[in-house]
């Protein structure tokens, strides 16, 4: 079974930059469909940003695709979130989380079954 841990969250001016990472231990990440996600108090959790594994196929939130860059690390087993330009509404508890491949239907939070405790984004002057 795959788990999962983020970090790299913090505080950050408004047009600043940060590189969440996802560490995936007790298995590879080969056969998984890997997704970010975020949750502002009040708000649903959305899906920010997925990719496969298998072939590096990536979704973006449109709103979103122009400033973050989701990427892997194979040798690693890490899946990073480069977040650029960031924006206080940008602010949210950033989760990753892992669904097996064959079990993926989209870039959105009930397709995943495995995921991280979350790491806070805090964008703020």
């Amino acid at each position: 079974q795959v788990q999962l841990v983020e970090s790299g969250g913090g505080l950050v001016q408004p047009g600043g930059s940060l590189r969440l990472s996802c560490v995936a231990s007790g298995s590879t990440l080969d056969y998984y469909v890997i997704g970010w996600f975020r949750q502002a108090p009040g708000k649903e959790r959305e899906g920010v940003s997925c990719i496969k594994s298998s072939d590096g196929t990536t979704y973006y939130l449109n709103s979103l695709k122009d400033r973050f860059t989701v990427s892997k690390d194979n040798a690693k087993n890490t899946v990073y979130l480069q977040m650029n330009s960031l924006k206080p509404e940008d602010t949210a508890v950033y989760y990753c989380a892992a669904v097996h491949a064959d079990l993926y239907g989209a870039c959105s939070a009930p397709w995943f079954d495995i995921w991280g405790q979350g790491t806070q984004v805090t964008v703020s002057s």
